[in-house]
């Protein structure tokens, strides 16, 4: 009894071993997707954040100016992206992204240190990246820290010499909520779009009803049209309905342009239901084109984009990477005009790479579907 229980276990198997092998597609999944997410994980998975983008304004110009603002470059925490001895349009710096941390030195600073009595620097931060603004705040106090040690060493007075001044723009009280709604934004988005065009395109092929749309008289660009729009403009609304959400619930309105908003959600959009579409190319069934999606669009969303992890701080290799993630480009955009009030013009670069992603994705769909269909 046993025998023939085993043997039917075994004919099973050996049936099931069969599939698989008939089916590349998955036994890729099952063999290399454990790979993959080690390698993504275990180097964006980096909670040390590193390369700080700093820029300095000296207004000072004394030896004391010089040495702290060397005790930031030569810290290994910061990068040094702009210095200046003139007053610097510091709020355009944060706007721009070219700095997350601006050090101001003010004129008199060295005067003061010499003299023994207490010297203010001034520390601004972009606090639209809660979890970044607050360990650089961390590391400026140390660094501070560090420079009054030196000067108590040769001092009677225990008063530390130096005070850091920190503020805090676009997220003054570094609540993460602030920073989480544009990055969930941009992660649910893409997600349902990636799996609802690609499940949708899959089901019609399952059930047969794909062949006769593609009878029909319709173009290859009238049929990609038509399965988008629809799913195109339940995500707009489903956008419309987050912003709610994060208003009602979180206190995060829009300071910016809802119109811009919205225009770069779209373009956003169309590249995502454009992966959704090349997805429903490479899969034969739904089970396999949901898989495909979530990993396709789940992981990168999750890890590459800057949601979570700074970019800044990952490896050369993996920032890269990041640079095929529309999410990043996204995420750059929607911060900046939730947050900061910015407008659409100041990122240029990242609505030409958005664009230039959807435009890949679309023609990779438009090819694969031609093929399915010859």
């Amino acid at each position: 009894m046993a025998l023939e229980s085993l043997s039917r276990i075994v004919t099973v198997a050996g049936k099931e071993s069969r599939h698989i092998r008939r089916d590349p597609l998955s036994l890729a999944m099952l063999l290399g997707v454990p790979g993959m997410m080690v390698v993504l994980y275990g180097f964006a998975l980096n909670f040390d954040v590193k390369n700080i983008a700093l820029a300095i304004s000296d207004r000072d110009q004394s030896e004391a100016s010089r040495s702290i603002a060397a005790s930031f470059t030569h810290s290994g925490y910061f990068v040094l992206k702009r210095f200046s001895a003139a007053s610097l349009d510091l709020e355009a710096l944060m706007k721009r992204r070219e700095a997350t941390a601006i050090l101001v030195v003010p004129e008199g600073f060295g005067e003061t240190v010499a003299a023994g009595r207490r010297a203010e620097l001034q520390l601004l931060l972009d606090g639209s990246n809660s979890n970044t603004a607050t360990t650089a705040l961390n590391y400026a106090s140390a660094l501070v820290g560090d420079a009054n040690e030196r000067l108590l060493a040769r001092r009677a007075e225990r008063a530390p010499p130096i005070q850091l001044r920190p503020r805090v723009w676009y997220n003054p009280e570094l609540e993460s909520s602030h920073f989480l709604v544009p990055g969930l934004m941009g992660f649910i988005l893409m997600i349902t779009s990636v799996v609802a065009t690609a499940l949708s395109v899959v089901r019609e092929k399952e059930r047969g009803t794909m062949e006769q749309i593609r009878l029909a008289p319709l173009r290859m660009g009238e049929l990609i049209a038509g399965k988008t729009l629809p799913y195109l403009f339940l995500s707009l609304v489903a956008s419309a309905i987050i912003l709610v959400v994060a208003r009602a619930v979180f206190g995060v309105s829009v300071r910016g342009s809802y119109t811009e908003l919205f225009a770069a959600t779209t373009l956003y959009l169309t590249g995502a239901l454009g992966w959704g579409l090349f997805v429903s190319t490479l899969a034969t069934t739904q089970q396999q084109a949901f898989q495909i999606a979530m990993l396709s669009s789940m992981l990168p969303a999750v890890l590459l984009s800057g949601f979570v992890f700074p970019i800044r701080s990952m490896p050369v290799l993996m920032q890269y990477v990041s640079y095929a993630v529309p999410a990043r480009y996204y995420l750059v955009v929607s911060r900046g005009i939730i947050l900061k009030g910015s407008s659409i013009t100041l990122y240029p670069r990242e609505l030409l790479l958005l664009l230039a992603y959807t435009v890949v994705v679309l023609t990779l769909a438009t090819v694969g579907l031609r093929r399915k269909a010859s």
